[in-house]
């Protein structure tokens, strides 16, 4: 369990390895304990003063959260975070959009909202994500390239060489989130 004060959990839902990095580093910075979501009982989250939250986006879902909403009536008085991540770059609109999709309006106004960028290995997808990748590659790959946006160029040039975004520095506003009082 976390000494000090404010004991801080930190749960994760990972496919792929990003999320799960992310919220170690997290757990480490605020000696917080670590648990992967589906080894959490609602039980277990009254027992901290911070609760932590990431998941990886599934489309515009994010995985694993209902660890969260499902227990927020309970939980609802403590410092609760949620993070999200995914493999496009931030934009404030497209956020909030994902955070407003998952969370409701009455969850918002108590949960801090955060969005990390993760990493993309086509190679190390599994059988039908490769698939729904492949359809999007396919429907990119009709769009003339002058009128792919920058963020589809990047994604098609991602397929054939993996990229990694993840970053401690990026935790920090997370970290300094949990720290204060």
């Amino acid at each position: 369990m976390s000494q000090g004060a404010n004991k801080v959990l930190v749960i994760y839902k990972s496919k792929y390895g990003s999320t799960k990095r992310y919220a170690q580093w997290i757990a480490e910075e605020t000696n917080g304990d670590l648990i992967e979501s589906s080894k959490v009982k609602g039980e277990d989250l009254k027992k901290y003063d911070t609760i932590v939250f990431g998941g990886f986006l599934h489309a515009v879902g994010i995985s694993g959260v209902k660890i969260i909403t499902e227990n927020f009536k309970n939980i609802a008085d403590k410092r609760l975070i949620v993070f999200a991540v995914g493999c496009t770059p931030e934009r404030e609109k497209d956020i909030e959009k994902v955070f407003s999709a998952n969370l409701k309006a009455e969850m918002r106004g108590k949960i801090q909202c955060f969005y990390l960028r993760g990493a993309f290995n086509y190679e190390s997808l599994d059988f039908v994500d490769k698939m729904m990748m492949n359809a999007l590659k396919i429907k990119l790959k009709k769009i003339q390239e002058e009128d792919l946006d920058e963020d589809a160029k990047g994604l098609l040039e991602c397929y054939d060489n993996p990229v990694d975004w993840t970053d401690k520095k990026f935790i920090q506003p997370i970290v300094k989130c949990i720290n204060e009082n």
